[in-house]
């Protein structure tokens, strides 16, 4: 991994994070990321994050979940992990599916650079994965981050005890994650893709058998957060796939942060002001609503900090950058 020198380091963030310190959930935090890595290249920034946050031991990254139909995303996620040291990281995918390749990068990431998986098939079941990572984690323990559409996460709740644990999904889901972070939806009230596209029965399925705390990062948080532009392109190593999946897909154009907001969130809640005393109810389009009311353990981010200054941060952890500052 490519790091700042230490002159640049100072110039450019050590005023950024004296004013904003990371204030990180402990030291450790257990994560599963579930991501649609494919269609936009910000999965990509969120997965360097926390391969980043990794590094540093703030958090534990479990395994990741991809929930896509992109036949190279799998290898691409894996290429990724083992770019970053972590080649055994446990992949699932949704297995049966008919896959269509519609990604700007997943093909290139996959086959330029090394990966433990040659193709879609030869991941896991993503709720296998997911009951396997969940059964292995003390109670109240992990994280889950999702900055896809919510397949898998139905699936989860809705899995039969088997040979890997006694309990129901929603049963295991209760008994060990802590906090879902989910990017998905548009508050107080609109439609976003994650929401509606492809499969919005999960969505509903998802948010109203969700057994414990959730956190919706919404469309409107993440749209006014700019990064991955020249500043990933001075700052990482042209060897990187994080280098080459931006360039492949916008040339360092710069792109919204929707998922890279989902996990700052997650390991760092001070840069944010919650909604809570409610809930979201989705319809059967995915389209969504904040009902207020009594609290329901749901709550979405609300701004507290300038877009400009996440963004510093955001770009800061996604070219590996990191400090006990933060």
């Amino acid at each position: 991994m490519f790091l700042l020198g230490k002159r640049h380091l100072k110039e450019v963030f050590l005023g950024i994070f004296l004013l904003f310190p990371l204030l990180l959930m402990g030291q450790g935090v257990k994560v599963i990321l579930d991501t649609d890595i494919d269609s936009d290249v910000d999965d990509v920034g969120a997965l360097a994050m926390l391969h980043t946050l990794a590094d540093h031991g703030r958090i534990e990254l479990l395994g990741v979940v991809v929930t896509s139909d992109d036949p190279y995303a799998p290898a691409c996620t894996s290429a990724l992990n083992t770019y970053f040291g972590r080649p055994g990281l446990p992949i699932g995918v949704e297995p049966g599916i008919a896959l269509n390749h519609h990604s700007r990068y997943t093909r290139e990431i996959s086959e330029e650079y090394p990966s433990s998986l040659s193709d879609y098939e030869q991941a896991e079941d993503a709720v296998a994965v997911y009951r396997k990572l969940l059964v292995q984690s003390p109670d109240s323990s992990v994280v889950i981050i999702s900055i896809g559409h919510l397949t898998n996460i139905a699936r989860l709740l809705a899995s039969p005890a088997d040979e890997i644990s006694p309990l129901q999904g929603k049963e295991l889901v209760a008994r060990k994650v802590k906090l879902w972070s989910c990017m998905g939806g548009h508050f107080p009230e609109g439609k976003e893709a994650n929401f509606y596209r492809p499969d919005p029965a999960s969505t509903v399925n998802s948010i109203a058998n969700w057994p414990g705390k959730v956190v919706f990062a919404g469309w409107e948080i993440g749209q006014e957060i700019i990064t991955g532009g020249l500043f990933l392109k001075q700052y990482l190593s042209e060897k990187s796939p994080v280098w080459r999946a931006y360039q492949l897909y916008n040339n360092f154009s710069g792109r919204q942060s929707w998922d890279q907001a989902a996990v700052l969130y997650a390991i760092s809640p001070d840069y944010w002001n919650l909604e809570s005393g409610g809930r979201v109810v989705v319809a059967d389009d995915g389209s969504n609503v904040w009902e207020e009311g009594e609290d329901s353990g749901q709550a979405y981010l609300k701004v507290s900090h300038s877009p400009e200054e996440l963004a510093k941060i955001i770009d800061a952890l996604m070219v590996g950058v990191y400090s006990e500052g933060f």
